[in-house]
């Protein structure tokens, strides 16, 4: 069994927002550190776990980033992974963009036969839920999204992944996907383990496999992005006084002289 998991390499963003004159500048270049996307550990974690518990398993990564973006790959590889692999872009900004990403993912990962790819949640940086289901739709894989359980399952009509996926409201849904597929893990789904010295060693030893965008034949641009501002404030807010009962009075009094209630 092949698995392909997605990781991004993210700046720290203290390290990165700086506000001049009340709006937030963003400063990414090449001497700023890069490291593995927190919701990404959670999908890596699920991965090595899944290898110890179906045999002759292999575990990918792959990440698409900047140079400094390599750092997430070996820790990658040292927290289980069989091989890194690094597609390089030229500047931070690429990465960011969930299509252009995608784009890159499916052209490295179309011919190497994976049964199942998995990717965190989102990234810390963007926060869009795009990418894993932007991967899916080119790779042609059925996904699912936001998992808390995933197991490897032999059924009668071969190898499938059952996986409980949070919903809205606490409940969870319960499903029996067929391989391959595409996973996007959850935080909390488990404990991600530190790098292991060997594993980190073993990294170092045998390197990783860059590859640069441009021998992917990639067609599409990253987004431009024009500025960043913060939201301005369209109305006042009101702050009720008084014990929690006189302030549901004067919130049910407010909601009902809005016609919101009767």
């Amino acid at each position: 069994m092949k698995i392909l998991v997605c990781v991004k390499a993210v700046p720290e963003p203290d390290e990165t927002i700086r506000f001049n004159g009340g709006f937030p500048d963003i400063q990414i270049g090449e001497a700023t550190s890069l490291r593995m996307n927190r919701f990404d550990e959670f999908a890596l974690e699920e991965a090595v776990r899944i290898k110890a518990a179906v045999s002759e398993t292999s575990v990918d990564v792959v990440c698409v980033g900047p140079a400094g973006a390599s750092k997430a790959v070996f820790r990658a590889v040292g927290m289980g992974a069989n091989a890194g692999f690094h597609i390089k872009t030229n500047d931070y900004i690429e990465s960011c963009d969930a299509a252009f990403v995608s784009a890159c993912i499916t052209r490295f990962a179309a011919s190497k036969g994976y049964d199942l790819v998995i990717t965190g949640i989102m990234s810390e940086d963007m926060m869009q839920m795009a990418t894993g289901p932007m991967l899916a739709e080119r790779l042609g894989l059925a996904w699912t999204a936001s998992v808390v359980t995933a197991a490897i399952r032999q059924e009668t009509g071969g190898t499938c992944v059952y996986v409980e996926r949070e919903l809205e409201g606490g409940v969870r849904e319960m499903r029996l996907i067929p391989l391959p597929a595409l996973l996007t893990i959850q935080t909390g789904i488990n404990e991600p383990r530190y790098p292991s010295v060997s594993n980190l060693l073993r990294a170092r030893a045998a390197g990783l496999t860059t590859i640069e965008t441009h021998f992917l034949g990639i067609l599409e641009k990253p987004s431009r992005i024009t500025g960043y501002a913060l939201p301005q404030k369209t109305r006042q807010g009101r702050i009720l006084d008084g014990t929690p009962k006189e302030k549901a009075m004067q919130l049910l009094n407010i909601l009902r002289a809005r016609n919101l209630l009767k």
